[in-house]
């Protein structure tokens, strides 16, 4: 990575450090050793630096909860908002794919209506033709012909031509059928771009009510519990995190980064440090399904946009055979993504109030693992 992604990254190595995880630069694009968790019976978590020390007995939060079940509900609150915001996200992609199919539509029912409009301007043609030759029988006509050849001849061109109508108004009548297919679409097409809209709309006033809700308890506490609720969460990442290792998970992962895999892992981490924001798919914001659907664009490969939809169609792998680039989902909605950088660790846009960092892949419930460039 460059030189701003690793400044970036040396300051998100203070939060890896209290999950026990050992990062080293080469590592994140290629290796996967890790440091083993603390050895049972170790102090928690380790204070972040510069924060301040953990208080004898920290006051309570809001309404008299301890920090930690604030914590719990902040969080609870934030993953309904991650929940809602791949709900607007997909609403909002399948918005974009109905318009785009209605104008294509539109211009599908323009060219038909210009190809009708020439098609009746030829049957005129013919049908002046015909009215000017008499609209006589073969029969009559070869009687009162004085060349009976120039009349097969002409009896020749009639067959060639009256095929040729028939043709005309077959095409005429297959294009007529196509244009009210076309309209049926379109107004089919205008029916889901409405339920796309509602969609959003409902999942926009979700997304809102609940980091609303998350704020409103983060602002009722003091400056010294917010440094404290911050060290709270890192506990909960470490004890997750170390939770994880402890069952093997990482024991046997040993694969290396594609190309490609490089490509997506170092545009990752080059966005460490900057927000979270819903919806945002950079180039200053992110939320999560952002982050990695455009890491793997700037690796060449479109994947989908929602953690949901990349869960839904990407391969699934197992645990054992993740490699740098691969994708982890987490929570049972499949709410979350993260993308696994070796060394047992994950970049991941985390919520709003925080930044793109590196946390522990196992600090929060995998719930499966996929990959883009299979």
């Amino acid at each position: 990575m460059g030189s701003v992604g690793r400044r970036r990254g040396a300051s998100s190595l203070v939060l890896l450090c209290t999950m026990a995880v050992a990062l080293t630069a080469p590592g994140l694009a290629t290796g996967t050793a890790y440091a083993a968790p603390a050895a049972p019976g170790a102090p928690a978590a380790p204070a972040v630096p510069g924060a301040p020390a953990t208080p004898a007995t920290p006051p309570p939060g809001p309404d008299g909860k301890s920090l930690e079940q604030v914590r719990k509900d902040i969080e609870e609150l934030y993953r309904q908002a991650g929940t809602a915001t791949d709900a607007f996200n997909l609403a909002e992609a399948e918005t974009k794919a109905q318009s785009d199919k209605i104008v294509e539509i539109a211009n599908l029912i323009v060219a038909g209506k210009e190809r009708i409009a020439t098609l009746k301007s030829r049957a005129g043609a013919a049908a002046r033709a015909q009215y000017r030759a008499g609209g006589l029988p073969p029969g009559a006509r070869l009687a009162l012909s004085d060349d009976p050849n120039q009349f097969l001849d002409g009896a020749d061109r009639l067959r060639q031509g009256e095929k040729a109508a028939s043709d005309l108004l077959t095409e005429l009548d297959r294009t007529q059928t196509d244009l009210q297919r076309y309209a049926e679409e379109a107004s089919e097409r205008w029916q889901k771009l409405e339920a796309n809209r509602v969609k959003q709309e409902e999942s926009k006033k979700q997304i809102e009510e609940k980091i609303k809700a998350a704020e409103e308890l983060e602002s009722k506490l003091e400056a010294e519990q917010k440094a404290r609720l911050i060290q709270l969460e890192q506990e909960a990442q470490y004890r997750a995190q170390t939770a994880w290792l402890s069952t093997g998970a990482m024991k046997d992962v040993n694969g290396k980064a594609t190309d490609a895999g490089k490509q997506a892992v170092a545009f990752a981490t080059a966005q460490i440090g900057k927000p979270y924001k819903w919806g945002a798919m950079g180039p200053d914001s992110f939320d999560c399904s952002g982050l990695t659907s455009q890491a793997w664009r700037a690796a060449g490969r479109g994947i989908p946009r929602t953690s949901q939809e990349q869960l839904r169609l990407l391969p699934k792998i197992a645990i054992k055979d993740m490699r740098p680039g691969d994708l982890i989902i987490y929570f049972d909605d499949a709410s979350h993504v993260g993308m696994y950088v070796g060394d047992g660790a994950m970049v991941h846009a985390p919520r709003p109030g925080r930044n793109v960092t590196l946390a522990g892949a196992g600090s929060m419930p995998i719930k499966a693992v996929v990959r883009p460039d299979a």
